[in-house]
């Protein structure tokens, strides 16, 4: 009788180990395809210098695909950064240098509930006073911009989707050129800053 019970508590260990090891192995596997995923990042092309933008596809799904799917279209490549603000933000991809519109494909929702905030180089959505109207054209921020954050109830926000993670330095610079009034919009640069291309450099 105690063999028999011996016998048992042996297996039952084994069963355990067994168990144990399995759900280990698993973990180190789903660990390891976390790893391998790679983020997706972007590099804009500008007269002034690279800037290298990581985007947050878990919290902007949409938003990242809508904005991949223009660059790979090449929409954004000889577009401009038309609207300047120092101390406020950097805005472009949706006019030529001869000031005119590209036109877009449909606008899509706006995501900005997603908890990402407009801070200091972080790159958002432009949209007009829907929450649902952007289309090809950013900002990047050039400081912390609690005012476009969303607050339910109270502000729909401007959806964040990426952060500016080399070039912060080239973005200081644009923020910093000379502006004027232009084709009918103001804080326009005297000359003009333009996208040469803006591409996917990794996670494809």
């Amino acid at each position: 009788m105690v063999r028999k019970v011996l016998v048992c508590a042996f297996l039952a260990g084994i069963i355990l180990v067994g168990s144990f090891e399995g759900q280990q192995a698993k973990a180190a596997d789903k660990e390891q395809k976390e790893k391998t995923v790679e983020t997706k990042k972007i590099k804009i092309e500008t007269n002034m210098g690279d800037i290298v933008i990581e985007l947050n596809e878990e919290k902007a799904p949409v938003t990242v695909a809508n904005f991949i799917r223009y660059a790979e279209e090449g929409f954004f490549n000889g577009t401009i950064f038309h609207r300047v603000i120092k101390n406020f933000m950097i805005q472009g991809g949706g006019f030529k240098e001869d000031m005119q519109k590209k036109r877009t494909h449909s606008a899509i929702i706006n995501e900005a509930s997603n908890g990402l905030k407009n801070d200091k180089g972080t790159i958002a959505m432009a949209r007009t006073n829907n929450p649902n109207s952007a289309t090809s054209q950013f900002f990047i921020n050039h400081k912390d911009n609690d005012s476009l954050n969303y607050v339910e109830g109270r502000n729909p926000g401007y959806t964040v989707f990426g952060t500016v993670v080399e070039g912060m330095d080239v973005v200081n610079k644009i923020a910093a050129v000379k502006t004027t009034r232009k084709a009918g919009m103001g804080d326009v640069p005297v000359e003009p800053v333009v996208m040469k291309s803006v591409t996917v450099v990794s996670g494809k």
